[in-house]
């Protein structure tokens, strides 16, 4: 087990840089999750790490040891990408062993290693059959074990899950964080879902045209998001974010008004007729008035869609004046007529207030 540092790393193609000046250490043996949009450059910084991609400039670091210039095959790394990548022509067993074979490993090492390995996957009932056999899962669970079976320095996953049906990830998921627990490698994590980021990682680090937005433990990012860009990425369904205008005491929201609290004035100091992106996670909007309203802002909506999801629902309603919607996550009795007009109740004490030109969060600090 490692610790694997980024220092000041820059990958640029042509005039175009796909990361830009980034830097983080992930501490020996935690789980890291890279996560963010498409051509975010998750990718790229995997491939820097592993050796397949060079760093125009800037270090990297494994166990405090300089690899800039050593071969992806000396970085002791093992990497899964989503394609699986197996031998076919060798059985489940065959694929699991090779890498200590190249080693040179005694074999009995190798036997009881695999066997354990295949045990801790589900796969052991497998070892005989070759990749043709095996469902989309199953080559995948191989695949995993295949780079955990020699213990390397440190774990490398590219998007592994994205080629499996949802109940198949989500058990798989669950089977990678308990193996993890087990065998402690340091892990790098790379996907463009945000659920299998918030449930995995010690830590997230959320990029963004080749850009860190926000590094942090899963749950500070999703209660304190650094940003507009940050606070929508991170959570399902999303963030709800809609323009306001301090009018010198309140909020304009559209037709409506929201309460500009003294903790907020003092915090962010706005002058008549500046203009903010408000945001409220949906499980902080309510539509049974509180009995103290004092911290609540209440607004009239009008329903547009109603997604029943069996153990909640999703509503996704209009703010008169305002554009996109305001979505709600209710209780599965609730089910409200397309068209219909609602009071609800935003939670002030969960309120972001974001900067409108830069994304930046003002509040809460």
């Amino acid at each position: 087990m490692s610790n694997v540092c980024l220092e000041n790393i820059t990958r640029r193609f042509g005039n175009v840089n796909a990361i830009d000046d980034i830097s983080f250490t992930i501490p020996d043996g935690e789980f890291w999750v890279l996560v963010g949009p498409s051509g975010c450059g998750k990718s790229t910084i995997m491939r820097m790490i592993a050796g397949l991609e060079t760093a125009t400039s800037g270090n990297i670091y494994i166990d405090d040891f300089l690899v800039n210039d050593v071969p992806a095959r000396a970085r002791d790394v093992a990497m899964v990408f989503q394609n699986y990548a197996l031998y076919p022509h060798m059985t489940v067993a065959e694929n699991l062993a090779f890498g200590l074979q190249m080693r040179k490993v005694d074999r009995e090492i190798i036997k009881n290693q695999v066997d354990w390995v295949a045990k801790s996957l589900n796969i052991f009932h497998l070892l005989n059959r070759k990749p043709k056999q095996l469902s989309g899962g199953q080559q995948q669970r191989v695949a995993l074990g295949r780079a955990i079976v020699r213990k390397p320095k440190v774990f490398l996953l590219d998007e592994p899950l994205s080629n499996l049906d949802a109940q198949l990830r989500d058990d798989t998921r669950a089977e990678l964080k308990e193996l993890h627990q087990k065998v402690g490698i340091t892990t790098i994590y790379v996907t463009h879902d945000q659920v299998e980021a918030m449930t995995l990682a010690d830590k997230i680090v959320v990029l963004n045209g080749g850009k860190i937005q926000q590094v942090g433990e899963p749950q500070v990012i999703y209660n304190r998001p650094a940003n507009r860009m940050v606070a929508e990425f991170i959570g399902n369904p999303s963030v709800n974010v809609f323009a306001a205008v301090f009018d010198g005491v309140d909020f304009e929201v559209g037709e409506q008004k929201i309460k500009c609290s003294t903790a907020i004035r003092e915090q962010i100091k706005p002058i008549s007729a500046q203009g903010f992106d408000l945001g409220i996670r949906p499980e902080f909007i309510h539509i049974i008035a509180p009995e103290n309203k004092e911290n609540f802002a209440e607004l009239k909506v009008l329903v547009k869609v109603v997604e029943p999801l069996g153990r909640e629902t999703v509503v996704r309603a209009s703010l008169p004046g305002v554009e996109g919607f305001l979505s709600l996550l209710l209780s599965a009795s609730f089910r409200p007529s397309l068209g219909e007009s609602i009071s609800v109740f935003l939670d002030l004490n969960q309120l972001f207030i974001f900067d409108a030109s830069t994304g930046e969060r003002l509040f809460p600090v």
